[in-house]
């Protein structure tokens, strides 16, 4: 068991991919320390401990730095067992899940949000966005296409309202990883588009659901800086422990000097030496000039190493 007060999120409050972590969070009754970081770069205090790493949110304890939902979630889930996340010995359908709510699911969510907002996106958001995805971040062909988001959203969250169908409580009958990555979506347009209730009151399954996962709170939240932050992992010792993977299907072992890149378009090179690896996980050793050294952890799905 952990200490849960060693826990730093790096977020922001709108960040719908921060929502999920801070449900857990609430879910397992964690305290955690919040780090807001701003929504765009530069993240000077940041890019230290991640190596450059810029997508939203990320996990630090200590010198450890965790990048990426799938692999925050997975140390908490380590950390804090109990409650779990996976009941009923549902231990992979939930992370598959999270490629559809993820992906597709949160692309046409994306583009009905930022659609419908139009031209009160600031400027400076929209440039930072399409350097991230290395494509114009097109508001107005996002606006253009407002009619069939509309239809996207709708037929993602009539999955939802059917899966709660007989009166389940939750996707899979108790709550679950399934949820959390469900929720992120419905919970991202309520924050932004009031209007969405002209869908969502016909799906009043989803509406009930919803208020059941907000009913677990966001666990209990204390503030600080991201220069506290930074401190904090420079005088920190990595606690991640060597670990080979027997199976690993390109023979990479702890020692082998390797890249990481997330694989959209901003392709950020975080390079370091393996310290542990396994068909979900990676993580690599590496030195900053500002904050030591750092362990940093990824998953594996949606992540390449080379």
């Amino acid at each position: 068991m952990s200490s849960s007060s060693d826990i730093i999120l790096h977020h922001f409050d709108p960040s719908p991919f921060s929502e999920k972590i801070r449900v857990v969070f609430g879910f397992k009754k964690i305290a955690w320390k919040s780090c807001l970081i701003s929504r765009i770069m530069p993240r000077p205090d940041l890019m230290p401990l991640t190596g450059g790493y810029r997508r939203t949110p990320v996990m630090q304890i200590g010198a450890d730095i965790f990048c990426d939902t799938q692999i925050i979630i997975r140390e908490l889930e380590t950390r804090f067992p109990d409650p779990t996340l996976f009941p009923g010995g549902n231990a992979g359908m939930p992370w598959a899940l999270g490629m559809w709510t993820d992906r597709p699911f949160f692309q046409s969510t994306v583009n009905l949000v930022f659609g419908s907002l139009g031209d009160k996106v600031p400027q400076d958001f929209i440039e930072d966005r399409s350097k991230l995805r290395g494509a114009k971040f097109d508001v107005a062909a996002m606006t253009a296409a407002i009619p069939q988001m509309r239809d996207q959203f709708r037929a993602n969250v009539d999955w939802i309202e059917a899966q709660l169908a007989g009166g389940r409580p939750f996707l899979l009958g108790e709550f679950s990883l399934a949820d959390v990555n469900a929720y992120m979506n419905v919970w991202y347009t309520r924050q932004n588009l009031p209007e969405i209730e002209d869908i969502l009151q016909h799906l009043p399954r989803t509406s009930a659901w919803e208020k059941r996962i907000q009913a677990f709170g966001h666990g209990t939240r204390s503030e600080i800086s991201t220069a506290e932050a930074l401190q904090i992992g420079t005088r920190a010792t990595p606690q991640a422990k060597l670990s080979a993977d027997p199976n690993d299907p390109n023979g990479r072992k702890p020692g082998d000097v390797v890249s990481v890149h997330s694989d959209d378009a901003w392709q950020t090179d975080i390079r370091g030496e393996i310290v542990s690896l396994s068909a979900q996980h990676i993580a690599i050793r590496r030195r900053d000039d500002r904050a030591g050294e750092m362990v940093i952890h990824f998953p594996r799905v949606g992540f390449t190493v080379t």
